[in-house]
């Protein structure tokens, strides 16, 4: 089991702010650009800065054997192939399930970390994720699970979840990797995931269309903390604190994007949020409960238990 250090729930936290608020930007961006070229213009941004980043550090990757099928394994998992079946999905299901869908990684990460990251599957970390969960559905409310009545309803849900899937066997691989330069891995992940992106975007929406300075800063903005430097330091929890208590962050994501919505775009708060953030709060106790006994100093010294 890896050791969770204090600065690893600073990086969870990080995240969840990060990711929650990044909802507001992208519908500002998209009010000036298509979907597609969104994505592919802040992923190229954030390729383009981390190479930058990773050059001036002398483009070293890998420090000891190398694992290049993996590494480009994962960047199609951890961008191109998942934001292609979300936005297929989202056409035939609601964007409430599709929410649903990511607060399920944790749940799709734990028996796989169990069987190939060396992190057991406990029944108390197994019930505390599946509490989490249900208080991120609660807090997404009923309209999650509503039928919008497409033939392709069915198709568009197991594509959601295959999204969710993705992120999760990305997450197990990039702790199995050998030992790499973190900033060169989130890099190289951003350089793979916009060489899927871009054509797939052509394809898609046709050329890049002509945008307006205000949507190349929002892009900017998008490119260089939610994608660049979350990439990163999702590369370095992974890394240091495993897959399983990065998945967390998908917990905390919706949480921060509802806080922020009331705050900044004045969007009421649900009435079901206090009892949600009870049963989120409770699982993550729960699942990482040795984690926090160590965080706050509970935990007995190894000489005092023998």
């Amino acid at each position: 089991m890896p050791e969770i250090a204090p600065r690893y729930w600073a990086m969870v936290a990080a995240l969840g702010l990060t990711w929650g608020a990044t909802f507001m930007v992208v519908e500002l961006a998209l009010q000036g650009i298509t979907p597609f070229w969104l994505a592919a213009g802040r992923i190229g941004f954030a390729a383009v800065l981390l190479t930058a980043v990773w050059g001036l550090r002398g483009f070293r990757l890998f420090t000891g054997t190398s694992n290049w099928p993996v590494v480009v394994m994962v960047g199609i998992l951890s961008s191109t192939l998942p934001f292609i079946l979300i936005s297929w999905g989202l056409q035939h299901v609601t964007s409430g399930f599709a929410g649903v869908s990511m607060s399920a990684i944790p749940l799709m990460v734990l028996p796989l970390a169990h069987f190939f990251a060396s992190e057991p599957l406990t029944l108390r970390r197994l019930i505390g994720v599946v509490i989490g969960f249900f208080g991120v559905a609660l807090l997404i409310g009923g309209q999650a699970f509503e039928s919008i009545g497409t033939d392709l309803e069915w198709a568009g849900r197991l594509a959601c979840l295959g999204a969710a899937a993705c992120y999760s066997v990305s997450s197990i691989s990039v702790r199995r990797l050998p030992e790499v330069d973190p900033v060169g891995l989130a890099a190289v992940l951003l350089l793979i995931g916009a060489v899927g992106i871009i054509p797939a975007a052509w394809l898609v929406e046709g050329p890049p269309p002509a945008i307006s300075q205000e949507t190349w800063m929002w892009l900017a903005i998008l490119g260089l903390i939610p994608t660049a430097g979350a990439n990163l330091l999702r590369v370095l929890l992974i890394r240091g604190a495993g897959p399983t208590f990065m998945s967390l962050t998908n917990y905390l994501v919706p949480v921060c994007a509802v806080f922020f919505g009331a705050l900044i775009l004045g969007e009421p708060l649900p009435g079901t949020l206090i009892w949600a953030l009870a049963l989120i709060l409770a699982g993550v106790a729960l699942s990482q409960f040795g984690a926090l006994k160590r965080l706050f100093g509970l935990a007995r010294p190894a000489a005092a238990r023998q």
